[in-house]
């Protein structure tokens, strides 16, 4: 049976051993929020998440992670920064002071996310498609050290507006934010955050779009996938998740089959703009995290 993905557990229902896991995948990612890939796999396939997690967790706990995660986010903002990134205070975008700092800490938190999810999908994709990973582990120090205290500003949980009572005025924006990634329906978790704020995603889409259009982006979105590809492949622990070690646990072939398929959509879809579009986002609230190793 294909997984039904608008089944999920949220956080406040989970309880025992699964709200357990939440707080331990908050804790380790650093941002107060459960993303719906995870939400959704607990509540689909929470066996399969429980033992994941336990074989992914260590990936997110070395300072090598912390080089890549801080890679990422500069690779992302120095080929846009050429391009041209406006930034936004309260004023410019009619936004009341008290909304503008709620936005803009769902963005730090947020921006705190996306090197973490492109990295989860990028692997779980090759790893469920019986690609290799951790087929060229570095040998530096870095690989097994610790995740160092990066000092980045701690995000705030992010809020959402459900789809269908986004505000009618901004029906113009939604379908060209649609178009623009794909969707044929419904709106990832960034905009229906900032839809929240109508003016403030107004003057974002109006600005940013022709930036999302351009060459630029498109060689932000490639690079930014190229790094979380060359991090899977020097992964120091190699985590077991191929179909036969799925197999191994007890997952049937149908069981396997779903998982191939719903990480094939988080790598492969509309996925492949958004993330790096969110960092975009961030830049223009000054939300991004560091883009060094102190």
């Amino acid at each position: 049976m294909a997984f039904d993905t608008s089944k999920q557990v949220y956080e406040s229902e989970a309880t025992g051993w699964q709200r357990g896991l939440y707080d331990d995948l908050t804790t380790t990612f650093r941002a107060p929020v459960v993303n719906w890939f995870f939400r959704t796999l607990m509540a689909n396939q929470p066996e399969f998440l429980r033992y994941a997690w336990g074989q992914l967790k260590p990936e997110f706990e070395t300072r090598a992670f912390a080089r890549y995660e801080v890679e990422y986010r500069d690779t992302v903002v120095s080929i846009l920064e050429d391009h041209g990134i406006p930034t936004y205070n309260p004023a410019s975008t009619k936004t009341a002071p008290a909304e503008f700092r709620e936005a803009r800490g769902q963005m730090v938190t947020l921006d705190t996310m996306m090197p973490r999810l492109s990295f989860t999908f990028e692997l779980l994709d090759r790893a469920l498609s019986d690609e290799p990973i951790g087929e060229s582990p570095t040998d530096d120090w870095e690989a097994t050290a610790p995740f160092p205290n990066l000092g980045r500003e701690v995000g705030q949980p992010v809020t959402m507006i459900p789809f269908e009572d986004v505000p009618e005025s901004l029906a113009e924006t939604v379908d060209s934010i649609q178009a623009y990634h794909g969707f044929d329906s419904g709106l990832p978790t960034i905009y229906r955050s900032l839809a929240q704020w109508p003016s403030l995603l107004e003057t974002m889409w109006d600005d940013l779009e022709p930036v999302l259009e351009s060459e630029a982006f498109e060689a932000a979105c490639d690079e930014s996938w190229n790094l979380a590809a060359e991090h899977v492949s020097s992964l120091s622990y190699t985590p077991r998740l191929s179909p036969s070690d799925l197999g191994d646990i007890g997952l049937s072939i149908e069981d396997i089959s779903d998982l191939q398929g719903l990480a094939n959509q988080f790598r492969h879809g509309p996925v492949e703009t958004v993330l790096p579009a969110v960092t975009l986002y961030a830049a223009t609230l000054g939300a991004t995290g560091p883009r060094r190793l102190g």
